[in-house]
């Protein structure tokens, strides 16, 4: 039986914003035990959308949990985390953007306060946990022994910001969208967004294999996801993704330079906003970093395949393979 998720208050958190969050806190939950040397955490960020009990399911089919102290770390916004919908932050319409190195500094002070651990022996992320773990990496090179980035990149490219504006549109395109927040729930703007969201997290061929009408499953498969979420969230969740950039504007290939983590980019075959050229891009330009390729149709789903033993038995190989390898920084364990 999974745990219940806890939350860590980190008092009055400023953003590189510019804004302070009151008593923020940070969700989070603990599968697995950390050994006596504090050497076996393994520290996984949530993705677009996802709380943290919605990661657990990782730990067993891909992460050992009797070897591995899981820690899944949820990102501001996502409803665990503080979050607009819980009425201290507001949006990107009156000043209020996450960046990824606030959700990384709250990361460390949860692994720093609760665990007494400074240095985690992997990131796993996929998606946007992907993106946190490029950032961990780039901002922190001296605390990150390895990291697996599944179908993320470490900068927002040009066309996924296309994808990203056209769901905030979505939603505040809806009628009952006020300027900076909903006055109602905003139901045809989720069903947009749904619409959205699944022609690209999904491969074409993928779609081929639904029976019946495809516009009731987007309703019953995708649409409940997205609704249980207050869209205020939805939104501030978007504008991290949109400011995503481990450079921040600046030379990409020189910042992922200087990352000495041990490094795994796994690849979705058939992901259509995180292509696989994209991540070869990243892979190159990290020293020592390997490149996988998970072949499937599930297309970005491939990184979070909770339903697929195939996907997951690619996962777990990969992750398996990085964990055996020695620290960069660190003769032995």
């Amino acid at each position: 039986m999974t745990p219940p998720s806890r939350h860590h208050q980190l008092g009055a958190w400023p953003l590189a914003c510019g804004r302070v969050i009151p008593e923020a806190r940070i969700s989070y939950l603990q599968l697995g035990e950390l050994n006596s040397a504090r050497s076996n955490l393994i520290l996984m960020p949530s993705a677009y959308g996802a709380r943290v009990e919605d990661l657990a399911w990782l730990a067993g089919p891909v992460l050992d949990p009797e070897q591995w102290c899981i820690v899944i770390a949820g990102q501001f916004g996502n409803g665990g985390s503080s979050s607009p919908s819980h009425g201290a932050m507001g949006l990107a319409e009156t000043g209020w953007v996450v960046h990824h190195s606030d959700n990384v500094a709250a990361q460390r002070r949860l692994l720093a306060e609760v665990f007494a651990v400074e240095r985690p022996a992997l990131i796993y992320g996929w998606s946007m946990g992907a993106q946190q773990a490029y950032q961990w990496a780039v901002q922190h090179p001296e605390q990150v022994e390895r990291i697996c980035c599944i179908a993320g990149t470490a900068r927002t490219s040009p066309h996924n910001r296309l994808f990203c504006l056209s769901l905030r549109q979505a939603l505040t395109a809806d009628r009952h969208w006020n300027g900076s927040g909903f006055d109602a729930v905003p139901e045809q703007g989720l069903r947009t967004f749904a619409l959205i969201y699944a022609s690209w997290a999904a491969s074409q061929p993928f779609f081929r294999t639904v029976n019946g009408s495809i516009e009731a499953h987007v309703e019953q498969q995708w649409l409940p996801h997205y609704r249980r979420h207050d869209p205020r969230d939805l939104i501030a969740m978007l504008d991290t993704w949109l400011a995503h950039d481990v450079a921040g504007g600046g030379d990409l290939t020189a910042a992922l330079g200087r990352i000495t983590a041990r490094t795994a980019v796994v690849a979705c075959s058939h992901d259509l906003y995180f292509p696989p050229a994209d991540l070869a891009a990243d892979a190159c330009a990290i020293p020592g970093a390997c490149l996988h390729t998970i072949h499937s149709e599930l297309g970005h789903r491939a990184g979070n395949p909770h339903s697929s033993t195939a996907e997951q038995l690619q996962l777990r190989h990969i992750t398996r393979e990085l964990l055996r390898l020695p620290t960069p920084h660190l003769t032995s364990r």
